[in-house]
């Protein structure tokens, strides 16, 4: 089932927490709606599922307007993060709900009930479970019963309010892998919400990046990493440092020198210089690079992050190497260069607020330029 949301605004009393926004989902794709609290990514799957009407704007499924449909006829499987789970009911009992509520014309024989019922206790691997009690689970047993309970209807959409977000890290990561695996063996429509970067790229096919009730930035997984479209996307996807940089003549300079880096394209003038830590590569004897005091280093994993100071007026930044290859100590001069970078540039936006927005400049993540 494809899902359109076409110019979405939400508003909870005079506060807008979605502003025009739109959205193309295609049938069967797993979408993740991505940002920090605040962002409107819960909002908006409320929306799409019916538990919230838009102030304007509408949401389409398949080719019929959706906007003022309840949950029960766009037929939603939700999953929460707190699982839901019927107490007193047994696993059999909670997978089962859906199906035994519905009006008598729409429900299936209890047969069939049962049959479907334990087929898809069997997909969530939790066959020889179905006569324990909610209380007799694990949480991640619990979000399995929770998801089956969700697909026993045949949803038109699934939607997941951050379903592993009360389990611990090593269940959250093996569930993440056994959720792809169900959502490619029966192909629903899924829409996940989580403030988890990590989840959100392994999981989605594609990622939708939100900030301040909009949407930031559509793509894959490899899109969303290695190409942000805006500061914050930057920013909120993975590590990054940013620097105050200048361009005169094609090059870019650091305070009072250049740093070995060209945007032969891009006009004079200052600008922001993003780059992440493992985009870096050592320089001996800097003749044209970024340079700094050891400060911090410590082991992550099969890496080591060194954080380097680069003076006063200007940030910390982090840079991330091979174990052998991280033999500072505190306070030893380290040059580097990054390899692969991306240049913001501000610009005024003329109106009566005059306010000044951030504008991504000419494509310029490269390497070895």
């Amino acid at each position: 089932m494809e899902v359109r949301v076409q110019n979405i605004r939400k508003e909870f009393g005079r506060f807008p927490a979605l502003e025009d926004v739109s959205l193309d989902i295609r049938s069967g794709e797993l979408i993740a709606l991505l940002g920090p609290s605040g962002s409107g990514k819960t909002t908006l799957l409320r929306l799409v599922a019916g538990l919230e009407s838009p102030t304007e704007g509408m949401i389409f499924f398949g080719e019929q307007d959706a906007s003022r449909k309840s949950v029960q006829e766009r037929n939603i499987g939700f999953v929460f993060q707190h699982y839901a789970l019927f107490r007193h009911m047994t696993v059999l009992d909670n997978v089962s709900f859906g199906l035994k509520v519905r009006p008598s014309n729409r429900r299936p024989p209890a047969a069939e009930i049962r049959r479907r019922a334990l087929d898809l206790i069997d997909l969530v691997q939790l066959s020889g479970l179905e006569k324990r009690y909610p209380g007799q689970l694990s949480g991640g047993q619990r979000q399995r019963v929770a998801l089956a309970r969700a697909m026993a209807v045949e949803p038109n959409v699934l939607l997941l309010d951050e379903p592993f977000g009360a389990l611990d890290a090593q269940v959250r990561k093996e569930l993440r892998k056994w959720l792809r695996e169900i959502h490619d063996r029966t192909g629903h429509t899924t829409i996940f919400v989580t403030h988890d970067q990590e989840e959100a790229l392994e999981l989605a096919d594609r990622v939708v990046v939100m900030s301040k009730g909009a949407i930031e930035q559509v793509g894959t997984p490899d899109e969303i990493y290695d190409h942000p479209v805006s500061p914050f996307v930057y920013g909120f996807i993975g590590q990054s440092n940013c620097l105050n940089v200048t361009l005169a003549n094609g090059e870019i300079w650091f305070e009072d020198r250049p740093i070995g880096l060209r945007a032969a394209n891009e006009p004079d003038g200052t600008a922001t210089l993003y780059f992440r830590p493992h985009d870096i590569e050592l320089i001996d004897g800097c003749g044209g690079c970024l340079a700094g005091l050891v400060t911090a280093s410590r082991r992550v994993a099969g890496t080591r992050h060194l954080e380097l100071d680069l003076g006063r007026a200007h940030p910390s930044v982090e840079i991330e190497l091979p174990p052998e290859r991280a033999t500072s100590t505190d306070h030893t001069r380290v040059a580097f260069r990054p390899t692969k970078w991306k240049l913001f540039r501000k610009e005024e936006k003329r109106g009566a607020a005059q306010q000044r927005v951030e504008t991504p400049a000419a494509e310029l993540a490269r390497t070895g330029t």
